[in-house]
């Protein structure tokens, strides 16, 4: 009896899909991970932008006052 029966061989196939799958989200996962990380390093860089933005404006103000 070398050929699995309807049913194990149904079995056998949805497991392997499953294998698949789980494969497929942890690379999905660990994409969505870098992502977070890249988004995390430009939100740092856009605040840095605003700082000195700020800095541009206010400074010449400053000079202003002093002298």
């Amino acid at each position: 009896m070398n050929e699995l029966d309807p049913a194990n061989k149904a079995l056998a196939e949805i497991e392997a899909h499953e294998r698949e799958c789980r494969l497929r989200y942890e690379a999905i996962e660990e994409s969505l991970e870098r992502g977070s990380k890249r988004f995390d390093k430009l939100e740092n860089m856009i605040w840095g932008i605003y700082g000195a933005l700020i800095a541009a404006v206010i400074f010449p103000q400053v000079l202003k006052l002093v002298t």
